[in-house]
């Protein structure tokens, strides 16, 4: 099984970045996909970003060019470099994993708050 835990959270201001971490623990060698999800009051979540193995990735319109996703195998971590932060990314930020059909395990989330 596989545990996800995010850290990295916080409030900013318009503009400014912030860095999200996802610690995995568990046979994480078996989830070939793994991603940032968000989800805003009031709306369902979204799918921010993935990647896969062999590094392909995916990103919404909405922050492409602004956001980056890694991922460091040996180190287990996910992350989500976001910049040019915009008061529309608010929201909480969960980190996924999955084998690649659909997510089978889920973070608990991590609040990020962008200040106008």
């Amino acid at each position: 099984q596989v545990q996800l835990v995010e850290s990295g959270g916080g409030l900013v201001q318009a503009g400014g970045s912030l860095k999200l971490s996802c610690a995995a623990s568990g046979n994480t060698f078996t989830m070939n996909v793994m991603g940032w999800y968000r989800q805003a009051p009031g709306k369902q979540r979204e799918l921010v970003a993935t990647i896969r193995r062999g590094n392909f990735t995916n990103y919404a319109d909405s922050v492409k060019g602004r956001f980056t996703i890694s991922r460091d195998y040996a180190k287990k971590t996910l992350y989500l470099q976001m910049n040019s932060l915009k008061p529309e990314d608010t929201a909480v930020y969960y980190c996924s994993a999955g084998l690649g059909f659909r997510v089978d395990y889920w973070g608990q989330g991590t609040q990020v708050t962008v200040s106008a």
